[in-house]
């Protein structure tokens, strides 16, 4: 691949897409901080709402590649590390270039403005993917250029937009994604996924509103639908059955703080911003014209068991797909 923006715009892509639906109800940015021409210095993205934003896990680390023992490694919140920089960065930046998915915010939330700290620092250049759509935090790049700092905006801008979509979904509405693991034949049935895998999904049920799952499944799997494995939030779950008899001593109906809707109204998940649906192919064709993106994890193996239904024909773009230990995940929207 040719070394341009494009190569390092790709590369904080990829690792936004690392923290996807993990920063609810932020969204998922990466940044990349090179020096020179070809330096990188830097590869981070925003991990969790209420963190340090993308662009400030880049500056620092960008800059204890060059100073390691600096005071700079001992600052750990947003605030205390755009502090820091703004008094000590001693001109490092003017030679470099911050790639960056998303518009640096130019406003002060849970953290500070990230524009700011940039327009303090004066790289030589921030090339943008995509325009902030959020009418608060918008207008990074009109105060960067106030302080003569080039910005480029646009590079990749296809791609950031798909990264950015679910959070322009759950903040105008309800984003649904459907969650699936299988192996590489697809089989769905037994205990298919890793610990990583699972330690994943658990992650992603401490962020959603609600979780969907299907009635015959809480019936055979007497599941408990919770995020034990980080210690995380139980979500709140829907049951999706027209029968309503269901054995409510089972762990699901015992997790407190939750609320269990028993229902075949799927009008009832637009109470929600953000929904995730565990499930098989079954509840797949029910919800098809519903779903915003699927999850699909593919654990490297092949066994036998229940896989695709016949009568299911859909077709799917992949969005994006990584690597969770030695498991696929792939994430699809409808073509």
């Amino acid at each position: 691949m040719k070394i341009n923006d494009k190569f390092f715009m790709k590369l904080a892509i990829d690792e936004a897409w690392k923290y996807q639906f993990l920063t609810y109800p932020n969204p998922a940015v990466g940044c990349v901080i090179v020096k020179g021409d070809t330096e990188i210095l830097a590869i981070e993205a925003h991990k969790e709402a209420g963190e340090a934003h993308a662009e400030v896990n880049a500056l620092k680390e960008a800059f204890l590649k060059y100073y390691p023992n600096d005071l700079l490694k001992t600052k750990i919140s947003s605030n205390d590390i755009h502090e820091y920089l703004i008094k000590n960065h001693k001109g490092f930046f003017n030679d470099c270039k911050v790639y960056v998915t998303l518009e640096p915010c130019n406003h002060i939330g849970k953290t500070p403005a990230c524009a700011n700290l940039l327009k303090e620092l004066k790289p030589k250049k921030v090339i943008v993917a995509h325009e902030d759509l959020n009418k608060k935090a918008r207008g990074g790049c009109e105060t960067l250029k106030a302080v003569n700092i080039y910005v480029s905006i646009g590079c990749m801008k296809k791609e950031a937009y798909e990264l950015l979509y679910p959070f322009l979904k759950w903040n105008s509405g309800t984003f649904i994604f459907y969650k699936m693991a299988q192996t590489l034949n697809g089989s769905i049935d037994g205990a298919i996924s890793s610990n990583n895998a699972k330690a994943y999904v658990h992650t992603l049920r401490d962020k959603i509103d609600l979780m969907l799952i299907g009635g015959n499944t809480v019936r055979i799997d007497k599941p408990t639908l919770d995020a034990r494995y980080i210690a995380g939030k139980a979500p709140d779950i829907m049951i999706y059955s027209k029968n309503k008899v269901f054995d409510t001593n089972i762990p699901l109906f015992k997790i407190p703080n939750r609320k269990v809707h028993i229902s075949n109204d799927l009008f009832k998940l637009l109470d929600y911003n953000f929904v995730m649906v565990e499930g098989t192919y079954n509840l797949l064709d029910i919800l098809k014209d519903r779903l915003d993106y699927i999850v699909l994890l593919v654990n490297p193996k092949i066994r036998k068991g229940h896989n695709a239904l016949n009568d299911i024909d859909i077709d799917f773009q992949i969005v994006h797909e990584n690597y969770i230990g030695e498991e696929k995940i792939m994430f699809l929207k409808r073509k």
